[in-house]
C-alpha cells in the first residue's frame, strides 16, 4: 500500500463477504481443544455462581413472608447471614473462574501467534509482495489478543448469562406465571433486533479491522522511511494521508458506535417497559390478596437480577461479532497454501545436456510471477544457461530485464513455472527447500540487517545459522565460529569498521542497520553470504553502494572465494564483470550472448552500450558480430 493513498485496498476479500459467525468461531476449536476442561470447567463454575444469586431473591421472600411478617428478629438476622455466606461463596466461585482461564488462554494466543508466524515465515516471497506488512501485524497483534479476551470473558458470558435467562424465566414463571409471561413478552421482538444487529454490525466491523491494519501499514512504512520523508520534507502530506485514514477508521468506529447504542436502547427500554408494567400488575395482586408481598419481592429481585445478563446480549453480540471478524482475518493468512517442500519427479535433461554434469544449470526456464494475468508476457523465457564447476558467471542486463528475478530461481526463493534449474546435476524441484538453501548462499542488492549484533547478522550465514556457541562446552565451536567471523569480515573488508564500533561484533546494529552507512550494511551482507564457504554463491549486485577504493580492496578478497565456488553474480560495471570468467547477457528475457567480456565488449552493440554507454566499436574493434 502506498504510504500516501489512503483509499489504498487491502488484499484481503471484501468485508460484506457473507459468512456465518458460528462458523467462523468454530475454526478455533484446534486450539481451544488442549484448554476445552479448565475452559468449560470455568463455564459451569460461572453458571453455578450466577445460580447462586438467583438464589437471593428466594431467600428475601423467605425473609419477608417468614420472619419480618411475625416479627422474628432472630429469623431476620439468620437470613441476612444465609444471605451474606451466599453472597461470599459467589464472590469465590467467580474469582475461580478466573484463575481456571486466565493462563490456559494466554497459552492460546500464544499458539495463534505462533502458527501465524511460523506460516508468515514459510509463505512464498510473492505472498509478501502482496501483502502490506501492517496487515500481517494487525492480524499477530490486536487481533489476537481480541481472540483471547473473547474466550476469557465473552464466551463464558454468553454461556452463562444465556443460561441465566433460562434459570431465571423458570423461576419467575415457578414464581407467579402470569407476571412472568408479561415480564417474556418482549423476548421474539429483542431477538428479532438482535439478528438484524448482528447482520449489520459484522460488516462495520470487519471494515474497522481491515482499516486498523491500513493504519498499521502506513505507521510502519512511515516509521521505516522517515529519512526519505525529511529528506524531501514530505511530512506533512504524509500527516494528511495519515490523517485521512484516521478519519475513515474514526468514521466506521462511530457507526460501530452507533449501532451499538441503537441495540442498547431497545434492549435496556423494552424490558423496563414491561418490568414496570409487571410492578403495577404485581401490586394490585398484593392488594388483592392473590400474591404475598414475599412473592413480588422475590418476584422483582429476580427479574432485577436478570437486568444485567438481559441488557449485556447487545455488548456480547458486538463482541462476538469482532472476534469472528479477527478470527475471519487469521485464517485468511493461515488458509494461504504454504508450496509442498517435498521432492517431485525431475524433469527430463536437455538433448544437449546428460543431466550428470556439475554447476549450475538452466534449461527452457520460464518464469512468470505468479498472480501476473494469464496473457502476461513471462519474466523470464526460455533461459538456457550454464555455470560450469567453480566458475564465476557474470549476469548482465538492463533495467527490468529480469536478472534479479533469475537470480531468486535459484534458492527457489520464487519456484520456476515450466523448465529446470540443477545445482551439480540434481533438479533442485526434487530437493527440499530447506536443502537447497543450504547449498546456496545469497546476497541480495538491498541488503537487510536485522536488530541484532554484527556478529549474529553475520552468523546467519553459518550452517545453523543461529549465532550461538551452545553446541560446543568445550569452546572449540566458539573458536571455530570466531574464525569463520573474522574471515567472513576480512574478504568483505568490514573488519575495520567492524573493529571500531563500541562492542566491536557484539555491536547492536539497530532495525534494518540504520545506524551503518549503505556501504558498511552491503559489506555485513556480503559476509554473511560467504561465511558458510558455500558451494554455490548468488551475488545480486553485491558492490553497489561501495566506493572505488574499498571496492577494488573486496575484489581483491573476494576473489579467493570465487575461485572455491560456483558463482552467479549481477553486474553493472566492467569492475564487477571482470570478477567473472564469462559474462551472460539477458534481454527480452533471455540468454542473448554468452562470453568473457572482451569479447562481448567487441562483439555485442547491447553489451557495450551497457558497459561503455555507446553502441560503436572503438577505433581498432570490428563491427558487431552475432555469437552463436
Amino acid at each position: 500500500m502506498s504510504a500516501t493513498d489512503p483509499a489504498a485496498a487491502t488484499p484481503a476479500p471484501p468485508a460484506a463477504a457473507k459468512r456465518s459467525v458460528v462458523r467462523s468461531l468454530l475454526r478455533l476449536w484446534p486450539y481451544v481443544r488442549p484448554v476445552r476442561v479448565r475452559l468449560f470447567g470455568a463455564a459451569a463454575v460461572a453458571i453455578l455462581a450466577a445460580s447462586l444469586g438467583l438464589t437471593m431473591p428466594l431467600i428475601l421472600k423467605w425473609i419477608v413472608d417468614g420472619p419480618v411478617a411475625d416479627g422474628d428478629t432472630a429469623g431476620v438476622w439468620l437470613g441476612g447471614i444465609v444471605l451474606l455466606v451466599v453472597g461470599l461463596i459467589e464472590a469465590l466461585l467467580f474469582g475461580l473462574r478466573r484463575w481456571l482461564v486466565a493462563r490456559p488462554l494466554t497459552r492460546v494466543e500464544a499458539a495463534l501467534r505462533s502458527d501465524l508466524y511460523r506460516h508468515v515465515q514459510r509463505l512464498p516471497v510473492s505472498f509478501h509482495d502482496r501483502w502490506p506488512t501492517g496487515q500481517l501485524l494487525s492480524r499477530g497483534t490486536g487481533d489476537l489478543q481480541l481472540l483471547r479476551m473473547w474466550l476469557a470473558f465473552g464466551l463464558t458470558f454468553l454461556i452463562v448469562n444465556s443460561a441465566t435467562i433460562v434459570i431465571g424465566c423458570v423461576i419467575l414463571l415457578a414464581q407467579q406465571w402470569s407476571l412472568g409471561l408479561i415480564l417474556m413478552a418482549p423476548v421474539p421482538v429483542l431477538i428479532i433486533l438482535c439478528m438484524v444487529f448482528e447482520t449489520r454490525y459484522s460488516v462495520v466491523a470487519r471494515r474497522a479491522q481491515d482499516q486498523m491494519g491500513d493504519l498499521t501499514t502506513l505507521v510502519e512504512e512511515s516509521i521505516l522511511g522517515i529519512r526519505v520523508i525529511k529528506g524531501f520534507g514530505r511530512h506533512r502530506s504524509q500527516a494528511r494521508a495519515f490523517q485521512a485514514l484516521s478519519q475513515r477508521l474514526v468514521d466506521t468506529e462511530i457507526r460501530k458506535a452507533k449501532l451499538l447504542a441503537w441495540i442498547w436502547t431497545f434492549i435496556m427500554t423494552l424490558p423496563e417497559l414491561f418490568m414496570g408494567a409487571v410492578l403495577v400488575v404485581g401490586v394490585l395482586q398484593v392488594a388483592d390478596g392473590g400474591l404475598t408481598a414475599g412473592t413480588l419481592v422475590a418476584f422483582m429481585a429476580t427479574a432485577m437480577a436478570l437486568r444485567w445478563p438481559v441488557e449485556s446480549i447487545g455488548f456480547l453480540l458486538a463482541m462476538t461479532n469482532d472476534t469472528a471478524a479477527a478470527t475471519d482475518r487469521f485464517f485468511e493468512v493461515m488458509d494461504v497454501p504454504v508450496p509442498p517442500d517435498r521432492a517431485r519427479e525431475p524433469e527430463p535433461a536437455t538433448a544437449d545436456g546428460t543431466g550428470t554434469d556439475e554447476g549450475i544449470r538452466f534449461e527452457r526456464v520460464v518464469f512468470r510471477f505468479p498472480d501476473a494475468p494469464p496473457d502476461a508476457p513471462a519474466v523470464l523465457d526460455g533461459i538456457d544457461l550454464h555455470i560450469r564447476p567453480g566458475e564465476t558467471m557474470a549476469l548482465v542486463g538492463g533495467t527490468g530485464s529480469g536478472k534479479t528475478a533469475l537470480t531468486a530461481l535459484v534458492p527457489r526463493l520464487h519456484e520456476v513455472t515450466s523448465g529446470r534449474i540443477t545445482l551439480d546435476g540434481t533438479d533442485i524441484a526434487t530437493l527440499p527447500v530447506h536443502e537447497v538453501r543450504e547449498r546456496v548462499a545469497v546476497a541480495f542488492e538491498e541488503p537487510t540487517l536485522f536488530s541484532a549484533s554484527v556478529r549474529e547478522n553475520i552468523l546467519m550465514g553459518a550452517p545453523d545459522g543461529d549465532g550461538t556457541d551452545g553446541d560446543a562446552q568445550d569452546g572449540s565451536g566458539s573458536r571455530d565460529r570466531d574464525a569463520e567471523l573474522a574471515r567472513a569480515l576480512g574478504i568483505s573488508q568490514a573488519d575495520g569498521f567492524v573493529g571500531a564500533l563500541p562492542q566491536g561484533a557484539a555491536t547492536e546494529v539497530g532495525e534494518q542497520g540504520l545506524s551503518l552507512s549503505g556501504g558498511q550494511r552491503q559489506r555485513l551482507a556480503l559476509a554473511r553470504a560467504v561465511v558458510g564457504r558455500p558451494r554455490f554463491l548468488v551475488l545480486d549486485d553485491p558492490l553497489s553502494a561501495l566506493d572505488v577504493h574499498t571496492e577494488a580492496r573486496v575484489e581483491a578478497a573476494l576473489r579467493e572465494v570465487l575461485a572455491t565456488t560456483t558463482a552467479l553474480v549481477v553486474a553493472h560495471r566492467p569492475s564487477t564483470v571482470q570478477l567473472a570468467d564469462r559474462v551472460a547477457l539477458l534481454s527480452g528475457g533471455r540468454i542473448t550472448a554468452v562470453g568473457t567480456h572482451t569479447e562481448l565488449l567487441r562483439e555485442n552493440a547491447e553489451y557495450r552500450l551497457l558497459m561503455t554507454g555507446t553502441a560503436q566499436p572503438g577505433p581498432s574493434e570490428p563491427e558487431e558480430v552475432t555469437v552463436p
